[in-house]
């Protein structure tokens, strides 16, 4: 057996022993949103990562390390408190590992947040912006080496990553909130470190709206499963070179707690309309 697809399991049998739940939606908080679960979710079971066995955990500050269970509204939904980076030091396949187990064990749609850099010279600190697209030139991709058939197959197709039939949904769900949305390409880096002006040029030059250091990889693997994706990043600062002021994770966290109030509320109307 595969011995990624072979960590995917024992990942899937340690749940298992802990929850029968199913979830439809699989929602990946960023930065800003990682108490979601604690008020928006009505909570069936929370298992923290350390409890599953290969998991990977996250280090980084303000993400918890837990899947909750529960529900949003009548949504059934599996919730993952603290993502994993590539940064952290995680092989690819470990990165995109809790994306692959949410999928394994049920969830048919995937929401992904994030706190990115706003490479748009239009953008904001504080806007939203669904996520039309992406760039991954910069990171491995997640499907290098053996293909999992058991995922999915070997060149799958990526002119839609980000559904559309969700992205409307989500512009409405925007609108009658009125809550301001804007649309635009993500582009993931590796990180750690914030970009250099000259790199923000080169991605602002490819297309690029916004940069992270997250969310894209999770498409790809998602995607490979057949799940279907939304994206929406939280424009907490811009990036380097577009102002005087120097990047920080404390800039990044105060802008994220700022606005993320009306973060949850879109989130909660997207996963109850999706």
């Amino acid at each position: 057996m595969n011995e990624v697809y072979e960590k995917l399991q024992t990942c899937m049998e340690s749940v298992r022993k802990e929850t029968d739940f199913q979830p439809e939606v699989a929602l990946i908080l960023g930065s800003g949103l990682g108490d979601y679960a604690d008020t928006e979710v009505k909570v069936e079971k929370a298992i923290p990562y350390s409890k599953i066995q290969q998991f990977p955990t996250s280090t980084v500050p303000g993400h918890k390390g837990q899947f909750v269970f529960g529900y949003v509204g009548d949504v059934p939904v599996v919730v993952m408190q603290g993502r994993v980076h590539y940064y952290e030091g995680y092989p690819m396949t470990d990165v995109v590992l809790p994306t692959r187990l949410m999928g394994s064990l049920g969830a048919k749609k995937l929401v992904l947040t994030n706190a990115a850099g706003g490479v748009n010279y239009h953008f904001r600190p504080g806007d939203f912006m669904l996520i039309a697209d992406h760039i991954t030139t910069a990171i491995p991709n997640p499907l290098i080496g053996a293909n999992i058939d058991e995922l999915g197959v070997r060149f799958p197709d990526m002119s839609e990553a980000y559904s559309l039939r969700m992205r409307d949904i989500i512009k409405k769900v925007a609108m009658d909130m009125g809550i301001y949305l804007r649309e635009g390409v993500y582009a993931q880096l590796t990180g750690p470190t914030y970009e250099t002006p000259a790199e923000i040029r080169m991605i602002r030059s490819w297309g690029a709206d916004a940069v992270g250091m997250s969310t894209a990889c999770e498409t790809i693997a998602a995607r490979h499963m057949g799940m279907e994706v939304c994206g929406i990043s939280c424009i907490t600062n811009l990036a380097a070179g577009m102002t005087r002021e120097k990047l920080s994770h404390k800039e990044v966290q105060e802008t994220a707690d700022r606005v993320a109030k009306q973060f949850k509320q879109l989130v909660t109307g997207v996963i109850e309309n999706i």
